[in-house]
């Protein structure tokens, strides 16, 4: 059996780490040959060069330490595995990140290296207590890929078979772990192993035109999968399979905020609400937060990396663009789902949900009380801006949404009646939302049936999750 613990891409500087009880070791054990770095004589420190991580600040021979550089570089530390393996072998791989990249850049290198991968579990070797584990985006386990050498005659795959044959693996593992209690972002890369033992069982993989799929294409549809996976649980089939303005499905905002939620879920069962003092300030809260993950900054919401964000909302069609400053706030690579407490003013202007509330009770036999009251600050032209980065975004950190897209964010959703509805039931105003909630049931069921999921999916103890519940109470069965 060949066991391995790698380094986990950029979440731990380990010689740096090194370096603070190295000092201490040399006083200790002064002029002894183990102090000193055999690779760089003029090094007083612990060895860097030869450190796989990606660390693009540190560079060797001139090349920064990219993804490119750990990619790589795993790939030889793989390749020499695979040789020292005995034929009947196995090997499993300990890894606990929570980016996508991280996880690309492990995967491909394992590929490369002459692995299938065949299974992979997540298992809880982590204290929830642990100073890595506060505020932070370790995953509540760690998830143990096991693999087994690629035959030296594996055959070149059908691109057609292994997307046929994605779905149901996934489905399968997804309903599998679900039932051990495995949830949110702890799901989808324990999703990862089974997954790729359909890619990786083959020495290339080639569409019908003999073109090679690459791992990051391939992966793009895993995670496309898991993403429609957990909104068929969620919201139901037709918004699982729903593209912009399918019929019987809500609107993109709600499949966005739905995802987010779930993927937020951790798998002791507790998903805290980020919580600070709204009169921090906003550059103190900037560091606070984690660049891996699901950060606890100082501004309030819920917070998930943009590259987890973006890799599941644009297979399922949703442009986050459009919903930016709507519904989610990037900031410096962290995507933030806004609470509700920051869309009043948003939704009901300066005159704020009393002054709509008073409007409502006067026009109960309206079908549709909302229409023209929410947004009515924004302005016709007024174009969503971004302040992250990432693919898909310009070199100002804007991005560009079509004027289609603007038209249709310009009209209330049903998210946006939700939150309203929300706000009343804070507001106390029970008679405007009993007005509100009978014009929705008379519409359809998409109100109430996005309530529930909703409410299934918020942390316990936030408070959107007790508004909701709230809210739901005053429904008319």
């Amino acid at each position: 059996m060949w066991f391995t613990d790698p380094p986990y891409y950029d979440a731990i500087p380990y010689s740096d780490l090194s370096d603070f009880c190295f000092v201490w070791l040399k006083r200790a054990l002064a002029g002894h040959a183990l102090m000193k770095d055999p690779f760089d004589p003029s090094n007083p420190l612990t060895p860097k060069d030869s450190e796989l991580v990606e660390d693009e600040v540190k560079k060797v021979a001139g090349r920064a330490k990219d993804g490119a550089f750990f990619e790589a570089e795993m790939a030889v530390a793989f390749t020499e595995g695979c040789r020292v393996l005995k034929e009947d072998g196995i090997a499993s791989v300990v890894f606990a990140h929570k980016t996508t990249e991280g996880w690309e850049a492990l995967l491909s290198g394992m590929i490369r290296g002459g692995w299938t991968i065949t299974g992979s579990w997540p298992i809880a070797t982590e204290m929830a207590s642990r100073l890595r584990a506060r505020e932070s985006a370790a995953l509540a386990t760690s998830v143990h890929l096991v693999c087994r050498p690629r035959p030296d005659n594996a055959e070149v795959g059908d691109w057609a078979h292994v997307l046929r044959e994605l779905p149901n693996r996934v489905g399968d593992w997804m309903e599998r772990l679900q039932g051990e209690g495995v949830r949110g972002a702890d799901l989808v890369f324990a999703c990862i192993g089974p997954a790729l033992e359909i890619f990786s069982r083959y020495k290339s993989v080639e569409t019908a035109d003999g073109r090679e799929v690459k791992l990051a294409e391939y992966l793009e549809k895993v995670w496309e999968v898991v993403g429609r996976s957990a909104l068929a649980q969620v919201l139901g089939t037709a918004d699982a399979t729903a593209r912009n303005g399918a019929a019987e499905a809500v609107e993109e905002d709600a499949r966005l905020t739905a995802l987010f939620l779930w993927t937020l879920q951790a798998t002791d069962g507790e998903a805290a609400e980020d919580t600070g003092d709204e009169g921090e300030d906003e550059e103190a809260a900037d560091e606070d937060e984690d660049d891996e993950g699901a950060s606890r900054g100082k501004a309030k919401g819920f917070t998930l990396v943009f590259d987890v964000v973006r890799r599941f909302a644009q297979p399922l069609g949703i442009e986050l663009p459009k919903w930016e400053g709507r519904v989610i706030e990037t900031k410096k690579g962290v995507v933030r789902l806004l609470p509700i407490a920051e869309r009043a003013k948003q939704l009901f202007g300066e005159d704020g949900a009393q002054a709509v509330a008073a409007r409502l009770e006067q026009e109960t036999t309206t079908t549709n009380p909302l229409q023209g009251m929410l947004f009515p600050d924004m302005q016709p032209g007024a174009a969503p801006t971004i302040r992250g980065r990432g693919r898909g975004f310009s070199k100002r950190g804007g991005a560009e949404v079509s004027d289609e897209s603007l038209a249709a964010a310009r009209e209330a959703t049903t998210l946006d009646r939700v939150h309203a509805a929300m706000l009343l039931q804070a507001g106390g105003r029970t008679n405007a939302l009993r007005a509100l909630l009978k014009a929705e049931q008379e519409r359809g069921p998409d109100f109430v049936r996005l309530a529930n999921a909703l409410s299934a999916l918020y942390p316990k103890g936030s408070e959107e999750k007790r508004l909701i519940d709230a809210m739901l109470l005053a429904v008319p069965r």
